[in-house]
């Protein structure tokens, strides 16, 4: 699509990832005139298909599900988008041969009789857990739609309706699962999971959840955090929907940011945000020409934006000191293997997590700069293509390189779900693996941050994605941030996405 002259232009959003597309697509229904610039081939960012040259292409991450406001507002099924809200089953192979088998719902029966199997008492307490999760989830999902104060400072007359707001909710949900809710954002996967059951194997399932795309082990404070995180994104422990989802909302954003007339350019790398008397007034691109805008968003990364894109020297030394505290530390790596079909894999989500006491010690080699010789996986299929979530692989590596290490993580990724399920190991036909400094290469996602920081509690909230700035404002006038690092980030939501174009429509001038 041609772009329009740019000194029309309202808004540019730097990335057509999931957030930057949400964002865009709402700022050009509200009636601003938007150019979406992505430096890749192709639109979508961690929605689009990784491809492997011409082996093959996957999806990088297995399911994608917009918050239910940003579908219907944003018409999105009307612009072709497929809504699948079917969980697949959360298996977790037991070390005895057996399985265990996990739904989200609180009276599936066969949930009930594989929980059974390993204690009776952890059955009967599962509606209970599953109530306590969907309210504790409900909880944190109006907390990422609710716009965040710039602490301490706090404007009574514009953001003290929405925070009392949210304490309403949280005090609504009773007296006893208000202070649960509380205790349980700080809590480590084997705190969060003793307070509920006794079966090790089903402490360590539902725990591996609190540790799915974040450097910490199950003893790690805010792992708790993490799990509530993850249950509100996927609707529960397993995903949902099919492997052809994340390019299904690709397209259906794109087309919803078309019909409102915005427009989309990829192929064209921003390569710094034009910064005049403190303002943002557009962008460069690689090939060295200028695009004014009245304002930038960008979806990338904030430590991509304001210390790579901007620069330090436009902004306040301690705000430059804040931004590089940012922890990212990317610690997941990717292996997907195509087979002959007979992989032997059941379908659904499949954990590899035997033990708490397994996946701290998965976590200790990456706290020691090496690969997990014995990691947490995550694997899911999609008819022949086994895609598996590899955990611990950090960004840097000690001893030694990611050239020398690459081999090492498909061996071992094979080895260890081989040992689960031995059919898979002679179905493999082709192999190939995504790693951290991969992400950073192809995504610009800074240490390979999927979700451009870190899901802790220092970084949650009106601390993300530092203290005093989760408004999605920068220090420069008119740059605003919209991508996962930014307020309601990490996973696929489209929530940062949707707050930034709310606060930017509402913004003076």
């Amino acid at each position: 699509m041609t772009a329009a002259p740019a000194s029309q232009l309202d808004a540019i959003v730097v990335g057509a990832g999931h957030n930057g597309l949400v964002a865009a697509a709402y700022l050009a229904k509200a009636g601003r005139r938007v150019l979406v610039l992505e430096g890749r081939d192709v639109a979508g960012g961690q929605l689009a298909s990784v491809s492997f040259g011409d082996a093959f292409a996957a999806p990088l991450h297995p399911s994608a599900r917009l918050r239910p406001e940003i579908v219907r507002e944003l018409e999105l099924e009307q612009h072709g988008l497929v809504v699948h809200d079917v969980e697949r089953p959360y298996v977790a192979p037991l070390p005895d041969g057996g399985t265990l088998r996990l739904g989200s719902a609180p009276d599936d029966p066969a949930t009930f009789e594989s929980i059974r199997r390993l204690s009776a008492r952890d059955a009967a307490r599962w509606p209970e857990f599953v109530r306590f999760m969907r309210s504790a989830a409900a909880f944190l999902d109006a907390a990422y739609a609710t716009p965040m104060p710039r602490l301490p400072s706090l404007d009574w007359s514009a953001e003290g309706l929405p925070l009392a707001a949210l304490a309403l909710k949280l005090r609504r949900l009773g007296r006893r699962d208000m202070f649960r809710v509380i205790r349980s954002l700080s809590m480590t996967a084997c705190e969060f999971t003793e307070e509920w059951f006794e079966s090790p194997a089903l402490r360590a399932a539902i725990g591996a959840l609190g540790l799915h795309g974040v450097t910490l082990g199950s003893m790690s404070a805010g792992a708790g955090y993490v799990l509530i995180h993850h249950w509100r994104n996927r609707g529960g422990l397993g995903h949902r929907g099919t492997s052809t989802d994340a390019q299904n909302v690709a397209g259906a954003l794109v087309r919803a940011l078309h019909a409102h007339g915005g427009q989309l350019r990829t192929g064209i790398p921003v390569v710094q945000v034009l910064v005049e008397h403190q303002r943002a007034v557009g962008v460069r691109l690689a090939d060295g020409n200028e695009i004014p805008a009245a304002c930038v968003v960008s979806a990338a990364d904030p430590k991509r934006t304001l210390l790579g894109l901007v620069g330090a020297p436009e902004l306040p030394p301690e705000f430059v000191w804040h931004v590089q505290s940012i922890r990212l530390r990317g610690s997941v790596a990717k292996v997907v293997a195509v087979t002959d079909g007979q992989h032997g894999l059941p379908d659904g989500t499949v954990v590899f997590a035997p033990t708490l006491q397994y996946l701290e010690r998965a976590y200790d080699a990456a706290k020691y700069g090496e690969v997990s010789e014995q990691p947490y996986l995550e694997v899911t299929t999609a008819g022949p293509v086994v895609s598996i979530h590899y955990q611990f692989a950090p960004y840097a590596l000690r001893q030694s390189t990611w050239l020398e290490m690459r081999p090492v993580l498909e061996r071992r990724a094979i080895d260890t779900l081989a040992f689960a399920y031995p059919a898979f190991r002679h179905s493999i036909r082709e192999v190939r693996s995504l790693t951290p400094p991969d992400f950073e290469q192809h995504w610009g996602l800074t240490e390979g941050d999927l979700n451009h920081g870190q899901l802790i509690l220092d970084q949650f909230a009106f601390m993300r994605p530092i203290p005093g700035w989760s408004d999605h404002r920068t220090p420069i006038e008119r740059l605003w941030l919209c991508g996962s690092g930014a307020h309601g980030g990490g996973g696929i939501s489209g929530t940062p996405g949707r707050n930034a174009a709310r606060a930017i429509t509402k913004s003076r001038g």
